[in-house]
This record gives C-alpha cells, sequence and structure tokens, in this order.
C-alpha cells in the first residue's frame, strides 16, 4: 500500500483509525540492510528464522530488512537464491530483500552474478576477506568479484578483516592452550580490519567499483574509509547516481553492537555463556571511546548506515565451541534494539539531529540498494511503511521480553530513551502499544 494522502485537510474513510501522534515523531520505517536470519553455520542455522526476525525488526520500527543468500560450497548462486526465497517468502512479516554472498569466483560464478542481477532482483554482492578454507576469497578474486559488479551494476559489499593472519593466529592459540572465547578476540586484532578496509578500498578503486564495507567496528577501520573518500572523486557523486558517474566511491556501516556502548571485555567474563554469547566478527571493541567516535563518523558522513548484523545463536549452539573459541558460531542480536540505540546514543547525546538520524537507519540504505524513493521517504507514492516514534519513552532491554528466539540479549539491562510507539508497514499498524500485531507476510523486494 502506497502514501495517497499528505497534509492537513485529508479526506479519511470512516473505517480509518485516527492515531493520536502528539509530542511525536512521524518518520519513514526503518531499514536494516544486514541481517542474517536462519544462518546456516557450522551444520546449524541460527534460531531467528525470518518469521522470528521480521517480527523483531517491526517492534523495533525497522520495516525493511536485507538479508544475505549465503551459499553452500559449489552451490550456484541461483540455487541459493532459490533457497533463501523459499525459507523467507512464507514467512516475513516486513518487506525484504537479498543481497549474495560470493565465496569463490570462476566463469560460472561471474555468469550467474549477471542473471541473478537481471533476473532475481539482486543489486548487492557480499565478499569476505576473512574465514579461511570457507568463504575467504583471495585479493584476485575480490578485484575480479569488484570489476564483475561494476560491470551489472552491482554495489560490492566487504567483510573486511585479514583472514589468513586470523587463521595463523587461531592456530597459535590453540597450540598455547587458549580454548575460551577470550581467544577470539586475539586472534582478531583491530589492526586486522583497518589493513584489510584500506586494501578493499584499493581494489575497489582500482576496478572503479563503488564499495560499502559492511560491520566497521574500529576506529582504523572507519578512519580508513574517510580517507579512501578523501581521494578526488569518491565525495562528489550522487548517492542516486553513483553507477552513472566514472569514479569509485566508498560507504560505511556501523552497526548496533558497536554504537551502544557494549563492554568488548565482556568477552572474557569467566562464565562461558556470558562471553560466547559476545563472539562476533568483527569483535566489539575493547576501547570504550569507540562507540562515540563511530557516532562521530556517521554524524560527520565518514560512516553512512547503520545496521544490526543480526545473527543470532543459543546458548546450547555457543556451547559447540565449549573446548575451542573457533567452533563457537558468531553473531549477535540486534535487529529489535537498533534504532532505539542509534537514537539514544546519536539524538539525545547531541552529536546527530533527527534528521540524520532518518539517513542513517533508513533514507541513506534505501538510496544505496535502489529502494528509494519508495522506501525512505515519507512522500506520496512511496510505500506506506511508517514509524510513529516517542523520544520521551524509555525501555530496558531484556532476553525475557525481546522478540528474537535468543535466550541471551548483548544488551541486556540496557535503558534508552526514544522507541516506536506505532509501527505501519504497507499501510497497516503491525505494532502499537508495545505489542506486535496484525502481522501479514510481506514481499521481496
Amino acid at each position: 500500500m502506497f502514501l495517497r494522502q499528505i497534509g492537513q485537510k485529508l479526506k479519511i474513510p470512516t473505517t480509518s483509525r485516527t492515531i493520536n501522534a502528539s509530542g511525536m515523531l512521524v518518520m519513514p520505517g526503518g531499514i536494516d540492510p544486514h541481517v542474517h536470519l536462519k544462518l546456516p553455520t557450522l551444520n546449524i542455522n541460527s534460531v531467528d528464522d525470518f518469521y522470528a526476525g521480521t517480527k523483531a525488526a517491526l517492534s523495533g520500527g525497522t520495516t525493511m530488512i536485507i538479508d544475505s543468500v549465503t551459499p553452500a560450497k559449489n552451490e550456484s548462486l541461483i540455487a541459493a537464491y532459490e533457497r533463501y526465497r523459499s525459507w523467507a517468502d512464507p514467512n516475513v512479516a516486513c518487506d525484504y530483500g537479498l543481497s549474495m554472498v560470493v565465496r569463490e569466483f570462476d566463469d560460472r560464478v561471474k555468469l550467474e552474478m549477471s542473471q541473478v542481477v537481471q533476473n532475481k532482483g539482486v543489486n548487492s554482492f557480499k565478499f569476505y576477506m576473512a574465514y579461511v578454507g570457507d568463504l575467504q576469497v583471495t585479493d584476485r578474486q575480490l578485484y575480479q568479484g569488484f570489476l564483475q559488479c561494476k560491470d551489472c551494476g552491482a554495489l560490492a559489499r566487504v567483510h573486511a578483516e585479514v583472514g589468513d593472519l586470523i587463521h595463523e593466529k587461531q592456530k597459535e592459540l590453540i597450540s598455547q592452550g587458549i580454548t575460551g572465547p577470550e581467544g577470539h578476540i586475539q586472534s582478531r586484532p583491530e589492526e586486522y580490519q583497518t589493513e584489510a578496509t584500506s586494501r578493499a578500498c584499493l581494489l575497489a578503486k582500482e576496478a572503479n567499483c563503488p564499495l560499502y564495507i559492511v560491520h566497521v567496528m574500529s576506529k582504523g577501520a572507519a578512519d580508513a574509509i574517510g580517507n579512501a573518500r578523501k581521494i578526488v572523486g569518491y565525495t562528489a557523486c550522487s548517492f542516486l547516481s553513483f553507477f552513472l558517474i566514472l569514479c569509485t566511491m566508498v560507504f560505511g556501516e556501523a552497526v548496533g553492537s558497536g554504537l551502544s556502548g557494549v563492554n568488548g571485555s565482556k568477552i572474557f567474563d569467566p562464565m562461558f555463556r556470558t562471553a560466547a554469547a559476545h563472539v562476533m566478527s568483527p569483535p566489539i571493541s575493547l576501547d570504550g571511546s569507540t562507540s562515540k567516535y563511530l557516532m562521530d563518523s556517521l554524524a560527520a558522513g565518514q560512516l553512512h548506515t547503520t545496521a544490526s548484523d543480526h545473527a543470532v545463536f543459543d546458548s546450547r549452539q555457543k556451547a559447540l565451541g565449549k573446548n575451542d573459541f573457533t567452533k563457537i558460531p558468531n553473531g549477535v542480536n540486534g535487529v529489535e534494539e537498533r534504532m532505539m540505540l542509534v537514537w539514544d546514543k546519536g539524538v539525545n547525546t547531541g552529536i546527530i539531529d533527527p534528521m540524520r538520524f532518518v539517513a542513517i537507519t533508513s533514507a541513506n540504505a534505501a538510496k544505496l540498494f535502489n529502494l528509494y524513493p519508495k522506501k525512505g521517504r515519507i512522500a506520496l507514492n512511496s510505500d506506506a511503511d511508517i514509524v510513529i516514534w516517542n523520544p520521551r519513552e524509555k525501555k530496558t532491554f531484556s532476553a525475557f521480553s525481546h522478540q528474537s528466539n535468543s535466550d541471551f540479549n548483548i544488551f541486556d539491562g540496557i535503558t534508552v530513551m526514544g522507541s516506536p510507539y506505532v509501527t505501519i508497514s504497507r499501510g497497516r499498524i503491525v505494532f502499537a502499544d508495545n505489542k506486535v500485531l496484525n502481522l501479514v507476510i510481506a514481499c521481496f523486494l
């Protein structure tokens, strides 16, 4: 359903419901461009499927998510795409899109990249510079993938860490008897993010391909993006026409876990359950000032979107790595909490204003992933995806009250001020009175 009228003297059908939004803000529904629902890894799937994950999204004011299709080894991109569609289409409670993971690059994959863009509605591809022997691509493959992204008009997304060094560090730590969750962060120094981000920017520049760095978790990685954007041509390009201008652009994504102020040292907690729950890649920074630095980067236009990287595993699944940290499934929650965290840490602190909040939680993602102005804007003929935001309402996060199927919430006990009062998806009220309601199957875009 589209927005048909905007103004003060509206023709209101007698069956319509009137919502008193006095003292509140009416904004476009949020877009979370980075989630992993029903993520297959280590012979298990993350506990939030497409229904649970999108239900959580709506309760946090997010009305669209973008998931990443991860093919199995030697599986075609098209087969993997169809598998994810079969998981999502009957179950999603909000609109969604799909990005494709490229885990190898050859002539077959090159052809399939073009096919999913032309025939399947995919407009971005994700490459991993980490996870040796599994998802990691070589620099040569990354460069070739960037060239193909440019040729087929797709956005390249990169998980930037130095995978080979991580792999060697993991082996060293295990041999030294360091097998607990602390080994995860010890094997992934922040410098690895910085170097890999800089390298990805260089390769994208040489390929003349727009680049989007996912989950920027460190000051160094944010600075690497800022430095790349200072090169002539990077900042002169418009969001709306970046495939039509002959220059490279780099965009950066912050995530809720990195902006929240959650203490990265919890990965050293003596209770395995708590420590393992905080295992994600890249890790949450041990530097307590990083979260503000990332928010400042969003305010300055050095970073551009906020996501959740929502990939949740319960305590039983995390315990698969009880004796070997490399076997702990990576991932934390955030699809429900993201917008509230950004408001509290950004707007309430005066770092950003409500307009910038809309940009980094919705509009910029809509523009980057070719959804604007259908999404990310309140305008005639845009989708009727709206969040009515109460800037004065307080909320305390808890694993006992969140919508996720996970039995742990890394934001447990954090109180924020500012949360959704009503969420509207395609013209239907789907969240009100702190309850998710009237859920209907949504659409792939």
